[in-house]
């Protein structure tokens, strides 16, 4: 019953009354508010909170001695998304410290939950920022110079939020043995395995590159054809030739973000800035595949009279989880042993392993297999079952 009251009262924050969807930005509004009510629901349950200069904020369930576990996941959101991407972890991590309590279990190594900030990129960029940082994957020299749409830089927004900024590395994970982060699915693995729960195995390596087009501003009306050097065609041939190569090599190409100088309707274009999202199996097919679409683009810049730059602007190397752990997590359950499967989204947990934290995940089924959308799913019956698979596994490794 805790997880059901606490999602009722999360639901509401930050949802768009006409599409549904979520706008939960970092050090926003909504995303504060979500922060607010973590602090309240830890206070509830005696947890000890810690934050870091970074914004990231842990509950600890201090209990035994030694290196603790960490669990939790993030309360931020892309634009209108969903209302499980994230919060569900956080929500069920709570829920499995009730669920144990209840059980009578008492832990030999003290439990964190734990909330990271900006994991979705959705503001400034780069994905899994308050892991990034605080595992120095992410420097603060880098992070500070990082702005949203609006040019509002990161130090900005933490001391406008209430927040006193101290970026890097911190003591959060100082003493932190293990970590497991449960996640809604994002794609339908889980139910074509007729499967609630699963565990995690790798994640796909995966990058958001900028391409800038360049070319000239004229008339939409009294410009020829020909004489045009339009950057947007060069995009939009660009954009096909993405999506060409992952079809072929069956991986994954989006341009999802699309911006155009000076955006008006009965002007050519002189500048698009198109944001490339590309994952792959490996990290070689990654490099390949970008590498072919750029030469397809330049190809198509030179026959366009336009120029194309192109950017990386966060990239992830491929993520391997503790295959020992995974394997001990997922065996020997009263309905079975949980499938292990592989995921090409990104997730705190992929920057805490590469870290060297010894890290696994849990996946809740998702019915649609639709996600980053108002559309993303899971039936609070599967929910409920996985807090009890998180309650499971916090048990064996704490216990």
């Amino acid at each position: 019953m805790s997880f059901e009251r606490m999602w009722q009262d999360l639901g509401p924050v930050g949802r768009s009354a006409s599409s549904g969807g979520y706008f939960r930005q970092p050090f926003g509004s909504a995303e504060r508010e979500c922060h607010a009510w973590f602090l309240e629901e830890c206070a509830a349950r005696g947890l000890e909170v810690e934050s870091d200069g970074n914004g990231n904020t842990v509950g600890w369930w201090r209990a035994g001695s030694g290196s603790s576990v960490l669990t939790g996941s993030h309360l931020d959101s892309v634009l209108d998304g969903g209302a499980y991407d994230g919060p569900l972890g956080v929500v069920s991590s709570l829920a499995a410290i009730d669920l144990l309590r209840d059980r009578g279990f008492v832990p030999s190594r003290p439990i964190g939950v734990g909330a990271f900030v900006e994991e979705e990129g959705s503001r400034f960029g780069l994905a899994c920022l308050g892991s990034r940082l605080m595992t120095g994957a992410t420097t603060p020299e880098a992070a500070q110079e990082l702005r949203d749409r609006d040019g509002v830089h990161l130090l900005d927004a933490m001391a406008a939020a209430g927040l006193d900024p101290q970026l890097g590395r911190g003591t959060l994970l100082d003493d932190v043995g293990v970590f497991v982060e449960l996640h809604v699915e994002q794609g339908r693995d889980l139910v074509d395995r007729g499967a609630a729960v699963g565990v995690a195995s790798e994640i796909w390596p995966h990058g958001r590159f900028r391409f800038d087009f360049t070319g000239e501003a004229n008339h939409a009306g009294t410009t020829r054809m020909e004489d045009r050097h339009d950057p947007m065609l060069t995009y939009a041939m660009t954009a096909l030739a993405a999506n060409k190569q992952a079809r072929l090599s069956g991986e994954r190409a989006t341009f999802g973000r699309i911006e155009a100088v000076p955006n008006g309707t009965n002007a050519v274009p002189s500048r698009v800035t198109a944001w490339l999202d590309a994952r792959c199996e490996t990290d070689e097919s990654l490099t390949r595949m970008l590498a072919e679409i750029e030469r397809l683009g330049q190809d198509r810049a030179g026959r366009d009279g336009t120029a194309l730059s192109v950017t990386p602007e966060s990239v992830s190397a491929a993520v391997g989880f503790d295959a020992d752990l995974a394997r001990r997590l997922a065996v020997d359950h009263a309905g079975g042993d949980w499938p292990i499967i592989a995921t090409q989204a990104g997730h705190d947990a992929g920057v805490l392993s590469a870290a060297g934290i010894p890290t696994a995940m849990l996946f809740v089924r998702n019915p649609t297999g639709v996600s980053h959308s108002p559309a993303e799913s899971a039936e609070i019956a599967d929910c409920l079952v996985g807090v009890e698979a998180l309650a499971d596994t916090l048990e064996r490794l704490a216990g």
